[in-house]
């Protein structure tokens, strides 16, 4: 049973948690992700656990590097959110992140579609509480799309799962050949990785979850997803297209931003589109890239999230319009968000320089020189944004007169050792690569690589100094892909339901007249043809007269038609 134990202890955890005494859950809650962590340790590669199942067999548990790397950071990321929420009382979303995470690890370690399945599932009916938690109209309806997305992309993928059963006879979860049913699972995962268009539940959901929460919800659904592209869609040329695209979506859309959040949540969608290409582009160095980037993304984009979740539990704000001025109140605040947001940018000595630049030298390799130019640029719009913009406006610009509320300390120890080991992996990445599906001899420290990334920070600095009267948060509503869906509901909504409606109003019109006459001509025959009348009790009759004329003229017929048979 060892190689179940990843996903057990959180899994078993959500079910004792409520047993336990309100004061003694938040320190109860660490020890679960710490116990899953323990047992990772202690998985020999390529064990797998099976269990008949009809003619079937299920793979509940397989072990190789991929799923070893994937399984690594997320114990990990649900044990630093724990720390960040351990002053959080509500047991509904203690439960529902180790759901949450659990979950995510199911699917990680699934060998078979079947457990894979039954896994996603879980995922996104957990996480939505995370959403749902805010207690606010906003989070309501946004958690409610994200439900309705999620329950959506998991009945197509259902759908492909089956369809490839029938096809193939086997419910092992490997690479798939390119097929009907692969596009519909493909689907299926797209959703979850926020592909565009696609990916309009995230950046609605992510900000309105609770403080805590999208800690959490920016760990782990998308790259759940990244890692079953990695497993089944590597080497599909599509992605690549579609990865490169991600990276420089999410950049233009979070420029263009208010919300301190939603930046943060464009920027998913940008950072998943660089693990998203790698896959596509299919080589060991690629996936080993891919890789490297979600484990390092889901730690500094967890730290990132904790920094502006601080923000806004200390001052109830997340606009940069009504943010500002507020770096002497908060700054080890700013301290830990910085570190989280030079990773992103690909600072030398932090995580994100050793991991995007193994999936740009990938690209390299495979002499993809458009898709290298496009992800440098996506790099430059990611600092500009998230290392740049937000946080001068956030601790710095107009100062505002904004009262802070006192940070809970779990909060600053998470902070803490999320950057910690976000350094750690900048400064020595032999920590990271050891852990990857395959071996890597990338050495991210030449003095080539280290020239040209400090040129393009350091101009792109310099152009935001110059600009940043120009690039002041603005108080709009940004649409996205939204657009099309505002304009299109009124149309589908006319045809669909007005439309729709006036067909069944209509018919149910004629129903009713038809009832009303054939139930005068009970009472009357020659009366079928008239118009109903105003029911006057008083004018009731007896149908006795009626009955009889009826049953005569049945057998006056049926006289004549056995007369006309005999002939």
């Amino acid at each position: 049973m060892i190689n179940l134990a990843p996903a057990f202890p959180l899994l078993l955890g959500a079910f004792v948690l409520p047993l336990v005494p309100r004061a003694f859950r938040s320190a109860l809650f660490l020890i679960f992700p710490l116990a899953a962590l323990v047992l990772l340790s202690g998985l020999e590669s390529n064990a797998t656990i099976a269990w008949p199942f009809l003619m079937y067999e299920l793979v509940v548990s397989r072990v190789d590097g991929l799923s070893l790397a994937f399984g690594y950071v997320f114990a990990l990321v649900a044990l630093l959110g724990g720390v960040y929420s351990f002053h959080i009382k509500d047991l509904g979303q203690q439960v529902a992140a180790l759901l949450y995470a659990g979950s995510a690890l199911g699917v990680v370690f699934a060998g078979d579609w079947l457990t894979l399945y039954v896994f996603w599932e879980i995922m996104a009916i957990s996480s939505v509480w995370l959403i749902w938690s805010a207690r606010e109209l906003r989070s309501s309806r946004a958690g409610m799309r994200y439900l309705l997305m999620h329950l959506f992309g998991g009945v197509v993928l259902l759908a492909g799962i089956l369809w490839h059963i029938n096809q193939t006879g086997s419910l092992l979860f490997i690479s798939l050949p390119q097929s009907g049913a692969a596009l519909l699972i493909l689907f299926g995962f797209a959703l979850n990785g926020a592909i565009p268009p696609l990916h309009t539940w995230l950046v609605d959901a992510y900000p309105e979850a609770t403080v805590t929460g999208s800690v959490f919800l920016s760990a782990f659904t998308t790259k759940t997803a990244v890692y079953v592209l990695a497993r089944g869609f590597a080497g599909w040329e599509i992605l690549v297209v579609a990865g490169t695209v991600m990276a420089l979506y999410g950049v233009i859309f979070a420029f263009l931003e208010n919300d301190i959040r939603r930046i943060l949540a464009y920027h998913i969608v940008s950072q998943v589109g660089y693990m998203i290409a790698g896959i596509g582009l299919g080589t060991e160095v690629a996936v080993s890239g891919a890789t490297a980037h979600a484990f390092a993304h889901i730690l500094y984009k967890g730290l990132l999230f904790m920094g502006t979740g601080a923000v806004l539990y200390a001052t109830g704000q997340r606009k940069l319009t009504e943010l500002g001025g507020i770096a002497s109140g908060l700054p080890w605040v700013l301290v830990f968000y910085m570190v989280g947001a030079l990773s992103i940018s690909g600072f030398p000595l932090l995580s994100g320089f050793v991991s995007k630049a193994l999936v740009i030298h990938a690209a390299e390799l495979d002499h993809r020189d458009g898709v290298v130019l496009l992800l440098s640029v996506a790099s430059v719009g990611t600092f500009l944004s998230v290392g740049l913009k937000l946080p001068y406006f956030t601790w710095f610009g107009v100062k505002r007169s904004l009262q802070l509320s006192a940070i809970p300390p779990g909060m600053y120890i998470a902070m803490a050792l999320t950057s910690m080991i976000n350094l750690a992996i900048g400064v020595a990445p032999e920590i990271l690569y050891r852990v990857l599906p395959f071996a890597v001899e990338y050495r991210p420290y030449t003095a080539a690589h280290l020239l040209e990334t400090l040129e393009l920070l350091t101009f792109t600095g310099l152009a935001f100094w110059f600009l940043r009267r120009r690039l002041y948060g603005k108080a709009t509503l940004t649409l996205d892909f939204d657009w099309i869906y505002r304009k299109a509901a009124p149309v589908l909504r006319r045809l669909l339901v007005v439309r729709v409606n006036q067909g069944f109003a209509f018919m149910e019109t004629v129903a009713l007249d038809a009832a009303q006459r054939l139930s005068r001509a009970s009472m009357n025959p020659f009366a079928l043809g008239s118009r109903p009348r105003s029911y006057d009790p008083d004018d009731a009759r007896s149908p006795v007269g009626v009955v009889l004329l009826v049953v005569i003229v049945c057998f006056v017929i049926l006289l004549g038609w056995n007369y006309l048979g005999s002939f």
